[in-house]
């Protein structure tokens, strides 16, 4: 009999992603994928945990879950877990999270870290126009909200001439557009230049910065990095005064765009590493997006600073006036979360004035919940009462989603 599997994913388009190669760990292993759950052997559910919404929603369907197990006793189900619920479980050095999680859910047989799914195997890709190609993995960055660096861990980049050669087979099968995957793609390659454990991750911690150009120069003797038998120079961004890390990122965006697809679209980047270099980049190659994601989160300097948010609400401003001045018809997206910790009704205006000068071609806005081993949860109190919350979500969603 041949075994079937049925995944279902939550969240984000890295989950996709990961969820392409779930699907071909399981084909290797002989299996058929599978119409429906009523109809899998394997069921895996690929979750998210940046909202507790989503936290919720895998919960209830892992209830429902349990009952067709029950229903079919003599059928062979299996029922996995994988994704950020589970990175952030196997993390937990307490064990604490992961007990939790089988109490919460008796009914899964299998809690499964997805490093565990690698990259040894080709994608299962439905759609045969677009693709998306992971570039790195993990956050460094320890926005006090975010929970990504403890269900992903350390950004680890993938090698270069990996990327590459999967775009270019991707390109010989037909393939028209391709959207490069990070939680940070600016940063892309620090890993590969440095080492994993040498990247700045804390603002507090100013001796890892590299101070000025001579102390780059001098760095950049030691460093021998190739594409395409050519040594290149890092390109480093400038960041309170100091250069913070070296990225690869508009090096391998440009070798993406000369392969001539007719879409080269990138996701996520954070505001402090979008260097020059990168936006000269997308100028240059009209098939890299027009649209570009840039999550600001608040337009309030005191909130951002609680956020961890390594940039002003001008410095937001700024960097937007000059990709507009050299990029042609280049639109915006955003994340914004509303109701953080202690946000006043004067910080949240903030937030609205800086919508209305960037006016955003659509922004993906959340309100505030607490995640596991956040700083924010550790340290804030989540102040704001729900109706605020909704208040204010409902202000944004109708300015720039309506």
């Amino acid at each position: 009999m041949i075994l079937k599997y049925y995944i279902k994913t939550f969240g984000c388009q890295q989950n996709k992603a990961d969820s392409e190669r779930i699907a071909s760990y399981f084909q290797a292993r002989g299996m058929k994928p599978a119409k429906g759950y009523k109809d899998a052997n394997y069921i895996v559910i690929n979750t998210c945990m940046v909202r507790q919404s989503a936290e919720d929603r895998v919960y209830g369907l892992i209830r429902n879950l349990g009952k067709l197990k029950k229903e079919s006793p003599k059928k062979t189900i299996k029922i996995i877990i994988t994704g950020c619920m589970i990175g952030v479980a196997f993390r937990d050095k307490t064990g604490k999270i992961l007990s939790k999680l089988r109490e919460r859910m008796p009914e899964v047989d299998e809690f499964m870290p997805i490093e565990e799914v690698g990259f040894d195997n080709e994608p299962i890709r439905i759609d045969k126009i677009h693709a998306w190609i992971p570039i790195s993995n993990g956050c460094n960055n320890f926005c006090t909200f975010c929970v990504v660096p403890f269900t992903r861990g350390r950004e680890i980049s993938r090698p270069f001439e990996d990327i590459i050669n999967e775009a270019i087979d991707l390109k010989n099968k037909g393939y028209q557009e391709v959207t490069l995957l990070g939680q940070n793609v600016n940063s892309y390659g620090a890993d590969l230049i440095l080492g994993e454990k040498n990247i700045q991750v804390m603002r507090d911690l100013p001796e890892i910065y590299f101070k000025n150009e001579k102390n780059i120069k001098k760095n950049n003797k030691k460093i021998n990095y190739l594409i395409n038998e050519k040594k290149i120079k890092p390109i480093y961004v400038k960041h309170l005064g100091r250069y913070r890390i070296p990225t690869l990122f508009p090096y391998l965006l440009e070798e993406i765009a000369k392969l001539k697809f007719k879409k080269v679209d990138f996701i996520s980047s954070n505001p402090w590493d979008f260097s020059d270099e990168l936006i000269e980049v997308i100028a240059k190659y009209q098939n890299i997006t027009r649209t570009i994601h840039l999550p600001v989160q608040s337009g309030d300097n005191n909130v951002l600073k609680r956020m961890n948010r390594w940039y002003t609400a001008e410095e937001y401003l700024n960097l937007i006036s000059k990709m507009r001045k050299k990029i042609l018809n280049i639109k915006f997206t955003t994340d914004i979360i509303v109701g953080f910790c202690g946000e006043t009704d004067e910080e949240f205006e903030n937030t609205v004035k800086l919508c209305k000068k960037v006016d955003f071609k659509k922004a993906y806005i959340a309100m505030y919940s607490p995640r596991p081993m956040t700083a924010a949860t550790k340290v804030m109190k989540d102040n704001i009462p729900y109706e605020i919350k909704k208040k204010r979500w409902q202000i944004l969603e109708d300015l720039i989603n309506k």
